[in-house]
């Protein structure tokens, strides 16, 4: 049972800075920074949704949202989006699903296997938002090396030069927090099924046992009258 606590437990704190670093990481603008600082007096950083410029000197940032999400748009751009707030649904529900299933939270207290459920469903769905996430902030990582890169070898300089930036690092973080949580609840919460399952048949057995036994020993200690007038008052009593 302390192991079985512990996991859950670990899982949880996973799954939730997990959860927190996707969302964060969506919603943050630096997933592009320029690499060129040191010649710069402003830092330039490019999100998912907007840019935004801060000035080295006074740190004031002026920030420009991208056009509708029904303009066009980078094919990078889009699927990046569509990942990173899929992963971020499903991690957020894992999440919620996993207190749910916390053997410390006053939710189905009688019901031991059904909170292991849970917290297997939130296993599973932990699991699924870690790749949607790691696909997107990898690929869009690449995306921008291979850019910088090419342009380096064919030597084109277009005067800003970008490499990513700590939006992307905190994607893959949390798209990898979300694999890790996933297993434990997974991999390692499914040995505990058969043996709760095993402690639940077992109490149950135990108190149809006891339940017999007292009624066989209260049937014993009643003499044969008493109980044939029992009988008999009861049919009296129904007519």
């Amino acid at each position: 049972a302390g192991m079985k606590f512990f996991l859950q437990y670990v899982g949880c704190i996973f799954a939730f800075f997990s959860a927190g670093f996707l969302i964060i990481s969506t919603w943050t603008d630096c997933w592009m920074v320029n690499a060129d600082d040191s010649l710069e007096v402003s830092t330039k950083c490019r999100g998912l949704w907007w840019e935004c410029v801060t000035n080295v000197f006074d740190g004031i940032q002026t920030c420009d949202e991208y056009d509708s999400i029904y303009a066009e748009h980078s094919v990078k751009l889009v699927l990046t989006r569509a990942m990173m707030i899929t992963a971020d649904i499903l991690s957020g529900l894992g999440f919620l699903f996993l207190v749910l299933g916390l053997d410390c939270v006053k939710f189905l207290p009688d019901e031991p296997l059904i909170k292991l459920r849970i917290c297997l469903v939130s296993g599973v769905m932990l699991l699924l938002a870690g790749v949607p996430g790691i696909t997107g902030s990898v690929w869009y990582a690449v995306d921008v090396y291979v850019e910088r890169s090419s342009l380096l070898l064919h030597n084109v300089f277009l005067g800003i030069q970008y490499k990513f930036g700590w939006s992307c690092w905190l994607g893959m973080a949390g798209s990898l927090g979300c694999f890790l949580s996933g297993s434990l609840l997974t991999c390692c919460m499914y040995l505990f099924r058969e043996t709760s399952s095993g402690r639940f048949h077992s109490a149950y057995s135990l108190r149809k046992g006891y339940s017999s036994a007292t009624t066989v020993v209260t049937n014993v200690h009643l003499p044969c009258s008493q109980t044939a007038t029992s009988k008999m008052y009861a049919v009296d009593t129904r007519v």
